[in-house]
C-alpha cells in the first residue's frame, strides 16, 4: 500500500495502514510513522516537557504500535486516538519513572551521607550560644523577658500571652518586638 496520507483522509487511511502493518507490511508502517509521528511526539512533549525525552517516548510508542498493530480495533476508536492514548500512557509512565528514580537517588544520597561530627566543638558552640542568649535575655526588662518566654518557649500566641499577663494585645506585641530588637543587638544578629 503506497498511498500518501493527507490530513483529510488520515483516519480511514491510517486505520488501513495499521491493519497492513499488523500483517508485517513495513512500508505501510513507515507511512503510519510519517503520518502520526508529529501527533505522537506532540502528545509526548506536552506531558514530558523535554524534547529529548519526548523523542525517546515517540520511538517507544511507535515500536509498541508496530508490535501491537493487530490489537488496533477501528470499531473502538480512531487510529489517531489509539496512538495518542499509547503516547500519553507511555509519557506518564516515563514521568513517574523519572520521579521515582530521583526519589531513590535522593534517598540514597541522604542515607549514605555521614556528617562528620565533632561532638566536643558542637557542645562548645551550643553552650556559647546558650550563654549569649541568656546574657541577652538578662539585659531585657522583666516584662519583655516574660512576654518573650511565654511566646517563644511557652508556645503561646500573642493573644494568649496578653490574656495570661492581663494586658492589651498591642502592649504584648510592643514588648516582644522591642525585646527581640534588644536581643538581636546583643547577639550581633542583623
Amino acid at each position: 500500500m503506497s498511498t500518501l496520507v493527507t490530513a483529510h483522509d488520515a483516519g480511514p487511511v491510517l486505520a488501513s495502514l495499521l491493519r497492513a502493518s499488523a500483517d508485517g507490511d513495513q512500508a505501510a508502517f513507515a507511512q503510519v510513522y510519517d503520518a502520526a509521528g508529529p501527533m505522537v511526539y506532540g502528545t509526548c512533549l506536552r506531558v514530558l516537557r523535554d524534547p529529548d525525552l519526548a523523542a525517546e517516548a515517540l520511538q517507544d510508542v511507535m515500536l509498541e504500535a508496530w508490535h501491537s498493530a493487530a490489537a488496533f480495533d477501528a470499531d473502538r476508536g480512531s487510529a489517531e486516538a489509539w496512538l495518542a492514548t499509547m503516547a500519553h500512557r507511555r509519557s506518564v509512565d516515563r514521568v513517574r519513572s523519572v520521579q521515582a528514580a530521583r526519589a531513590r537517588d535522593e534517598q540514597d544520597a541522604n542515607s549514605s551521607y555521614v556528617r562528620e561530627v565533632d561532638e566536643v566543638s558542637d557542645e562548645v558552640f551550643r553552650r556559647a550560644d546558650a550563654d549569649r542568649v541568656a546574657h541577652g535575655m538578662a539585659g531585657l526588662t522583666d516584662t519583655q523577658r516574660e512576654s518573650i518566654i511565654l511566646a517563644y518557649w511557652g508556645g503561646l500566641t500573642y493573644r494568649e500571652v496578653a490574656d495570661r499577663l492581663g494586658v492589651a494585645l498591642p502592649t504584648v506585641k510592643s514588648r516582644i518586638r522591642d525585646g527581640l530588637i534588644c536581643l538581636r543587638l546583643c547577639l550581633g544578629v542583623r
